[in-house]
């Protein structure tokens, strides 16, 4: 009799422990197995980050975590596992792609990472956009091809904040090579390829002289064929940052074919020249390291800030949503998009791509962010350049940057 209860007792700590397993293998299903999916099922919901994370453990949501349990390692390095690796070896140097399990890229800018200083060259803005690119003439009709790699790339920029210069002084100061619209391009040598800068504005007129200031020589200097498009909403109603980007992307392409697009937020000024406004086979998130997040990527599924799209992918992934009023949630959502059309967020290195933001007002947050990004994967195909409804109020050429200002249609009452 005493050893059938012993039996008993054991058996009954066993089916515990059996339990106890089952359960375990059931919750490990549910949560990875999504990940491995070929399609991509999971939303980023980010957006809180800014406003009530205290610990880095704690800056994703919970959908977001679903996506980072196997890649905690991320906030060490700006890849934590690597997936799969390709050398390219061209002229100039070698580029190493990397691919992590969240699918965002690493890549290196095509320029030598020895020849270029690492100490900011001067404190003084005046100095800095006195260095010229080598403007030649040539004797042939037609001009030869850009190098891909220029060598008026300084490295690291100071970023000047005060004193703010007025447009007089910004449009002597470039008038003897800028042109109307903000455009620039090498005289000397033809670019392959020609980028849009869109930055959606309202009511940040001094940063904008500071950006203008920063980006035109910025711009310069890297020897590319540039517009600047400056997209003003209209009136004080709820802004939309995602529908002025969309609106930059149509309009630039009523007045000319561009290649690529440079969504900008006007607050952050790059510091390193060797981050190349151009765009990479895959979308490229520019803004990486901001000196307000201590130089430190937030997530690995971050897209805001600053971007890189070319035409055609921009196109497939039918724009940003424009159904986010108020701040946050546009970002997320079209990193979903990337992710849903199987294309990958590209990087440069913490140590290339890095901004300093300048300080402003927070604007009002957007109360249904949540679920709008939520539910976001079921309008890809039409909420976005399809959707879009404005009205081009005035639109001016002036000489710093292209200027539309629009009124949008379907703001929350």
């Amino acid at each position: 009799m005493p050893i059938l209860t012993f039996a008993r007792a054991h058996f009954k700590g066993y089916k515990g422990l059996l339990i106890f397993v089952l359960v375990t293998l059931f919750f490990l299903k549910l949560f990875y197995g999504n990940i491995i999916e070929n399609k991509p099922t999971l939303l980023f919901n980010s957006t809180r980050y800014h406003e009530e994370i205290k610990d880095l453990d704690q800056m994703h949501g919970p959908l977001l975590q679903k996506l980072l349990i196997k890649n905690k390692r991320f906030q060490n390095s700006n890849v934590s596992s690597i997936n799969t690796t390709s050398t390219t070896t061209t002229t100039t140097t070698t580029k190493r792609t990397i691919v992590t399990n969240l699918n965002y890229i690493v890549t290196h800018p095509p320029i030598s990472m020895e020849s270029i200083n690492t100490t900011i060259i001067s404190s003084d803005a005046t100095e800095l956009n006195n260095i010229t690119t080598v403007e030649r003439k040539v004797t042939t009709t037609l001009s030869p091809l850009c190098p891909d790699v220029t060598s008026n790339l300084v490295g690291k920029v100071p970023i000047v904040k005060s004193p703010v210069p007025s447009v007089n002084v910004l449009e002597s100061r470039f008038l003897s090579w800028l042109k109307p619209g903000g455009h620039w391009q090498p005289p000397d040598c033809k670019v392959e390829k020609s980028v849009a800068v869109v930055i959606p504005f309202r009511n940040r007129g001094m940063h904008l002289l500071l950006f203008l200031q920063h980006m035109h020589p910025f711009l310069r200097r890297q020897q590319l064929d540039y517009t600047i498009f400056v997209v003003e909403q209209d009136g004080n109603g709820t802004f939309n940052r995602a529908m002025l980007m969309n609106i930059g992307y149509a309009e630039a392409l009523k007045r000319r074919k561009f290649d690529c697009f440079i969504f900008h937020d006007i607050d952050l000024l790059p510091e390193d020249d060797r981050n190349l406004y151009t765009c990479p086979e895959q979308p490229r998130h520019m803004s990486v390291a901001v000196d307000v997040f201590k130089y430190r990527l937030p997530y690995p599924a971050i897209f805001g800030g600053v971007s890189a799209i070319n035409t055609e992918q921009f196109k497939l992934l039918n724009g940003f949503s424009n159904a986010f009023w108020g701040w946050g949630g546009e970002d997320d959502d079209m990193s979903n998009r990337i992710r849903y059309h199987h294309l990958f967020i590209s990087r440069y290195p913490i140590s290339i791509a890095r901004y300093t933001m300048l300080t402003h007002k927070k604007e009002k947050a957007s109360p249904n962010r949540y679920e709008v990004l939520k539910q976001g994967q079921k309008r890809f195909d039409k909420d976005g350049l399809n959707s879009l409804k404005y009205k081009v109020v005035m639109s001016r050429d002036k000489l710093l940057y292209t200027w539309v200002l629009v009124a949008l249609e379907g703001a929350p009452s």
